[in-house]
């Protein structure tokens, strides 16, 4: 049985306006890069792939597909106490996530638009899918008497640079997960409509190809990198020493902070029906799976240790939760926390000294 984290009641900056979640490492976070780095960037190698993907975006195959039908249209009323409050979290996470996209992509969009138009464009429709996403996701927080304001996270939340190989690996990975987090529960609540509890679920299955598709844009960028420093002009070299120790690590620090988050909201995830742990598993095999086409290597998620260590991070990040909750002094509660926040970084060093796949020495040729 998986332990998940007592919610409660929502605080509000006002009278129906939800207050953000206080910023932790495992909240949605929002971003700012090298703009000048990526207006450098020399897309030759990779322009009718990212072309194409344009095409694609310019289609804008979902521009129908976000409509409020008839069935939103009633009282949730019955939707009501620890799935109520599970659900709301499960939302405000997710809109706050999309629009932390549309910010970035919004941004890159603008400041690219005459020194790379053809990303500038692609940025562009990205910014527009991203905001349909969180517009979507905060009207049906409406049906549950709450929103988000969104202009106050945009001049309130805190900006994390990262330097654009490094925005490059984790958007990727970001929408890639999605894809996998959205299409799994849209085939679970396919085959048990009992546990439809809300009509959103319903759009997922075209809402996770428009992540499909950043991920696909993302990973025609990451063949664009250069060898040292952006205003080089050599051919890149992804696959080197360095880029695959970075790569290892975003995707240990997104399968880690997914299988945080899961077990720590179990209780949405039981509401419709949804196994934590398998679930989590199977998003985070998927997901490794699906890196393996952009990264020359993935994690070796079928090694005894890795779930059984992050796992041990999520009791262990529960524990912590548990002392941040308590009215213990704050000198107690620092000490109290200090072996527990040890051992999580213990599990997550051990999980990646775990010997990971070469992925290309598997299929030989570099697509």
């Amino acid at each position: 049985m998986v332990k998940s984290l007592e919610n409660s009641k929502p605080e509000l900056l006002k009278q129906g306006v939800k207050a953000p979640v206080r910023e932790t490492l495992l909240t949605p976070r929002f971003y700012t890069t090298d703009f000048e780095a990526a207006a450098q960037l020399d897309i030759s190698a990779q322009e009718t792939e990212l072309l194409a993907i344009v095409e694609e975006l310019r289609a804008d195959y979902n521009r129908h597909h976000f409509v409020r039908d008839e069935e939103f249209q009633q009282c949730w009323d019955h939707i009501d106490g620890e799935t109520r409050v599970a659900f709301i979290d499960f939302l405000e996470r997710s809109c706050t996530s999309e629009f932390s996209g549309f910010l970035l992509f919004k941004e890159l969009s603008r400041r690219l638009k005459n020194g790379n138009p053809i990303l500038s464009e692609a940025f562009n429709f990205m910014a527009r899918d991203e905001a349909r996403h969180a517009g979507f996701l905060n009207k049906s927080m409406a049906d549950f008497n709450l929103s988000l304001d969104l202009s106050y996270l945009t001049q309130n939340r805190t900006y994390t640079f990262f330097p654009l190989e490094w925005i490059i690996y984790a958007v990727y990975l970001s929408e890639k997960i999605g894809y996998w987090r959205y299409i799994l529960v849209y085939r679970h609540l396919e085959k048990h409509p009992e546990h439809q509890i809300y009509p959103l679920f319903r759009k997922f299955e075209s809402w996770c190809q428009d992540e499909n598709r950043h991920g696909d844009f993302f990973k025609a960028l990451l063949r664009c990198l250069p060898t040292s420093g952006f205003a080089s002009t050599q051919p890149q070299l992804w696959n080197n020493w360095r880029a695959r120790l970075w790569m290892r690590f975003f995707l240990l620090s997104v399968f880690a902070t997914h299988t945080l988050t899961v077990f720590e909201r179990a209780t949405f995830y039981q509401s419709i029906g949804i196994d934590p742990r398998e679930y989590n598993t199977r998003v985070i095999q998927e997901t490794n799976n699906t890196a393996a086409r952009a990264f020359p290597l993935i994690l070796n998620t079928n090694h005894p240790e890795f779930f059984r260590r992050l796992e041990q991070c999520s009791e262990l990040n529960l524990k912590l939760a548990e002392i941040n909750k308590s009215a213990r002094p704050k000198i107690v509660k620092f000490c109290q926390k200090l072996p527990l926040i040890a051992s999580i970084i213990g599990h997550f060093l051990q999980t990646y000294l775990i010997k990971p796949v070469d992925t290309e020495s598997l299929r030989g040729t570099v697509y």
